[in-house]
């Protein structure tokens, strides 16, 4: 049911007894609406994705950084003091098989040599993710007493 004509707007309709202005969106509206939503997702995706890369590359990172640091450890606590010059192994670590070189070098001082240990992914050799270098002491002599550097434990006294 339509409610008598009027000079002033669009044609109302009866709804429920009252009479109520026709209201809605344009397919124009709508339109820029839907652009406006689409072209904020798309920066939405994109962060995301951004997100997951960044997330990937520091697991990959940190990884290679411990792997690196356990090898200048082993090399530290070793029986033998280190050869010089390079060598080149594959590790498992964290599910993964990656790609350790270490270069053994003297320095100015007699008793000390460094360790440059590089880690990358097996599959990617030439990509190095972490790089770690280390000053390694000779080993000690053979009965000699290690230094204690906590105080001795006392019994009870009384």
């Amino acid at each position: 049911m339509t409610a008598p004509a009027s000079t002033d707007g669009p044609p109302r309709r009866v709804v429920g007894g009252l009479a109520a202005k026709a209201a809605g969106f344009t397919l124009l509206e709508v339109m820029i609406a839907l652009v406006i939503v689409s072209l904020g997702m798309m920066a939405v995706n994109t962060q995301l994705n951004n997100y997951v890369v960044t997330s990937a590359y520091m697991e990959e990172k940190t990884l290679a950084s411990w792997i690196a640091t356990n090898v200048v450890t082993e090399l530290s606590v070793q029986q033998t003091w280190p050869e010089l010059g390079d060598s080149e192994r594959e590790v498992e670590f964290g599910g993964r098989s990656w790609h350790v070189r270490v270069e053994i070098s003297e320095t100015e001082v007699d008793n000390l040599r460094r360790a440059d240990v590089e880690v990358g992914p097996a599959d990617r050799p030439e990509q190095v993710l972490h790089t770690v270098s280390g000053l390694i002491e000779p080993p000690p002599p053979r009965g000699f007493a290690p230094t204690r550097w906590a105080p001795e434990a006392r019994g009870a006294e009384g």
